[in-house]
């Protein structure tokens, strides 16, 4: 498994100052990956992040969720064509820079809630399979995979665990799954379970301390979540996904510092991992 770092550990959004600045400094700490999110389109420069990059030696991701004017179930359909322009700029991006995913929840704006019994969950999971084909057909084209994020249920009522996460990638050819140690520890009642259930489906994998911290000395039973990572013979990237950036303190409800500093969370969670990946 490739280890990576989120930039929002630092800066949010994204520029390519700030890539230049991160880039070199998350190479020499040893990691092997950096996910780039995509806040807004043209926050930062795809080719030029590509070459800064591959001349690193550092494989890119690209996570992304949906702005408030955006929604993929929505009955407008203003709306739903500004949210698959939204999509496929994320999968031209990718392209463009050279990452072979884009990960996230990529069906409504997180925060969008709403009752769903069992027939209106099988109406807007249909929808959802109906929307993201023609999405998931043109990643494969090239070259990259959409990774659907589940999400607590403080953040949606749609996707929350793995099982519903499949209902949907189990029918859109090419779809794969990312999942958040944040969100599992949340939803799941057996996270390696549910790590096993994804299987070979899981293409991306993010990953923080319970507290949304350092991985490591929080409760997670990390041997055994890693240990199922490895049954599933996941080759993907691990990445640390934390919300340190000053920016994302309100819209991530981070109100207590999350490490000592962003450098901090960086170097100890890859220590963290590295060492218990080895093991």
């Amino acid at each position: 498994m490739r280890i990576g770092i989120n930039t929002w550990a630092w800066v949010a959004p994204l520029t390519d100052d700030d890539l230049a600045r991160l880039a070199p400094r998350i190479r020499a700490w040893g990691f092997d990956a950096v996910e780039l999110p995509v806040q807004a389109p043209g926050d930062w420069d795809p080719v030029r992040a590509g070459e800064l990059l591959a001349g690193l030696g550092l494989a890119p991701a690209i996570c992304a969720g949906l702005l408030p004017e955006h929604d993929l179930l929505a009955d407008d359909d203003e709306v739903v064509r500004r949210t698959t322009d939204f999509v496929r700029y994320c999968l031209r991006a990718a392209t463009q820079v050279g990452a072979a995913v884009v990960a996230g929840p990529l069906y409504a704006p997180a925060g969008r809630r709403w009752p769903l019994d069992p027939d209106a969950r099988r109406a807007a999971t249909a929808r959802l399979v109906e929307r993201l084909r023609p999405l998931a057909d043109e990643a494969a084209g090239r070259g990259v995979t959409i990774a659907l994020e589940p999400l607590n249920r403080y953040e949606t009522s749609l996707i929350n665990t793995v099982d519903q996460a499949l209902e949907v990638v189990d029918g859109v050819a090419g779809l794969g799954i990312a999942l958040d140690t944040f969100h599992l520890n949340i939803e799941e009642r057996d996270l390696p379970a549910a790590i096993r259930a994804a299987g070979d489906r899981l293409v991306h994998v993010q990953v923080c301390g319970n507290d949304r911290g350092v991985p490591g000395g929080d409760h997670l039973d990390w041997s055994a979540m890693l240990a199922a990572l490895a049954d599933l013979g996941y080759s993907g990237q691990l990445s640390i996904e934390s919300f340190t950036a000053p920016a994302l303190a309100v819209p991530m409800s981070v109100w207590r510092p999350l490490a000592a500093d962003p450098d901090t969370l960086a170097v100890e969670g890859l220590a963290f991992l590295r060492a218990s990946s080895a093991g």
